[in-house]
């Protein structure tokens, strides 16, 4: 293998971030930040690593999409019995991950995780495109299956099961919002001196930005 891995380094220098330059409110600096992503039309501007733990700290990460962010926090959907959606459910803290690499930009989230309401999950299920719909009934998310075959038969199945009918939203699918207390924005800059702004969630409910050494 000739690839040095040690070798490959990227110099950053598009944009600083000073505290002058960011909303006081963090998910309107977010609403920024992601609206630049999507204008620069990258791809997956929403894809975010979401990272959870069992109750005894063993952690797990994988990329899932946000689909809906307001004060409240930031919500993704997800096979509730699948891998994650037990660890949320019986450690319900989890991180996520923003990483906007042509605009050398991250995004980093902390908080408490809690289901949404079931009107909400409703209304997104039936905004999804019908594939996607019988693909939540298709898939026992995170389960050992023998062969494709089995999916792809399913799926037949339940095609002709919903023909001309509404397909209802599975018990075990829905969305998580994740309540932020800790945000983060990290914008890269020139000799690894990196511009990191964090807000934190103060006890009076306020939101009060740091600077953090990189």
């Amino acid at each position: 293998m000739n690839l040095s891995i040690a070798d490959l380094r990227q110099n950053y220098s598009r944009y600083g971030l000073s505290e002058t330059d960011v909303d006081p409110n963090p998910f309107k600096q977010f609403a920024t930040w992601l609206q630049q992503a999507v204008d620069a039309q990258l791809l997956e501007p929403n894809a975010m690593t979401l990272a959870t733990a069992t109750p005894d700290g063993q952690p797990s990460a994988r990329m899932v999409l946000l689909k809906d962010f307001d004060e409240r926090g930031f919500v993704f959907f997800t096979n509730y019995q699948s891998h994650k959606g037990k660890q949320l459910t019986d450690n319900p803290w989890a991180a996520l991950v923003f990483w906007w690499v042509p605009l050398e930009r991250q995004v980093r989230i902390e908080g408490k995780v809690e289901k949404i309401a079931p009107q909400e999950s409703d209304a997104y299920f039936h905004s999804r495109p019908r594939e996607s719909q019988l693909g939540a009934w298709v898939s026992n998310q995170s389960q050992i299956i023998a062969n494709r075959d089995l999916l792809e038969q399913k799926l037949e199945e339940l095609t002709a099961q919903y023909t001309d009918r509404e397909i209802p939203r599975p018990p075990h699918w829905g969305g998580f919002r994740v309540v932020p207390t800790n945000i983060e924005f990290w914008q890269g800059r020139p000799s690894r001196l990196h511009d990191r702004l964090r807000y934190c969630l103060t006890e009076e409910g306020a939101w009060l930005i740091e600077r953090l050494s990189p």
